[in-house]
């Protein structure tokens, strides 16, 4: 991804701060769309800025901001503009003690147990991702790594709202599990789901997979497994995740076109839950990094 950097001379010179940069990049992607029933074009662009520096006593601190065409920075509630519902954007503080980061974060076990890998060119993404409970912002998270591995997570939402979150993930070179803990008693007591996750790699393919299972009995449990190749610019992508009472399959491909451009399509059949029917959807489009 290419990436304009803005040096700071200015606040090189400031006292206490020994380096500043501001990166810019930025995505974008167009394309068509079909619901089941009906055609659309559909089009979107981002612009995201990382801002990040170094204390004079070695401590790493920086910001990430995303715009998006709806102005989707300036989520806050009120008049006075407190900053305490604040999206797409995140700041953070890090060192030997490990990072603290504030802001629109999605909590410990988005962070680190995530999802099996979708399809398409964007409008379609998420239909086979497993919900997390998430936190409200804005929202606290730490996370620490060592060196044999393992990285630990610890979320919170905002203050008063009850909600915690705690992950552990141990990476490898050919494997990666995880496993996330959310309870959130703000609205429902005692309501708290558990996500597992698990990763490898065969040669030019990867196998993900996950499992949710969540203490309300109005959620059932939900399962999702995807496998993912890439061989000469062409990469193909499928995928299977079961909610309970619907299931999704996915199928999509991709040709990467060279200087942050590439070719992305994809057919997805949505699973009618009980005494609805199913509907197939698909997306054709190109996407750009810059």
């Amino acid at each position: 991804m290419k990436k304009i950097l803005i040096a700071t001379t200015a606040l090189a010179l400031t006292a206490g701060v020994a380096s500043a940069e501001i990166a810019l990049s930025g995505s974008a992607r167009m394309g068509v769309i079909y619901d089941g029933t009906d055609a659309a074009f559909s089009s979107r662009v981002r612009v995201s800025a990382a801002l990040s520096g170094t204390t004079d006593g070695g401590l790493a601190f920086g910001a990430s901001m995303r715009f998006d065409q709806d102005g989707g920075n300036g989520n806050d509630v009120g008049s006075t503009k407190s900053g305490t519902n604040n999206g797409d954007s995140t700041v953070f503080l890090s060192g030997d003690f490990g990072k603290i980061t504030m802001g629109d974060v999605g909590g410990a076990a988005d962070a680190l147990v995530g999802q099996t890998d979708g399809v398409g060119y964007g409008p379609n993404d998420g239909l086979h991702e497993i919900g997390f409970i998430g936190t409200t912002k804005t929202a606290f998270y730490y996370e620490k790594s060592t060196a044999n591995g393992l990285t630990f997570g610890l979320g919170a939402g905002q203050v008063g709202s009850d909600e915690l979150n705690v992950a552990v993930k141990y990476a490898t070179d050919k494997f990666t599990i995880a496993v996330g803990y959310e309870d959130d008693s703000t609205a429902v007591v005692g309501h708290n789901r558990t996500s597992v996750s698990a990763s490898t790699t065969f040669g030019a393919a990867t196998v993900k997979a996950k499992y949710m299972t969540d203490s309300l009995s109005s959620v059932d449990d939900a399962f999702s497994v995807s496998v993912s190749g890439a061989f000469s610019g062409v990469g193909v992508t499928a995928f299977y995740t079961d909610f309970g009472p619907s299931q999704n399959i996915g199928l999509g491909g991709s040709y990467d076109l060279g200087g942050g451009a590439a070719i992305k399509g994809a057919v997805v059949n949505v699973g009618g839950v009980t005494g609805v029917s199913d509907t197939t959807v698909a997306d054709l489009g190109v996407t750009f990094s810059f």
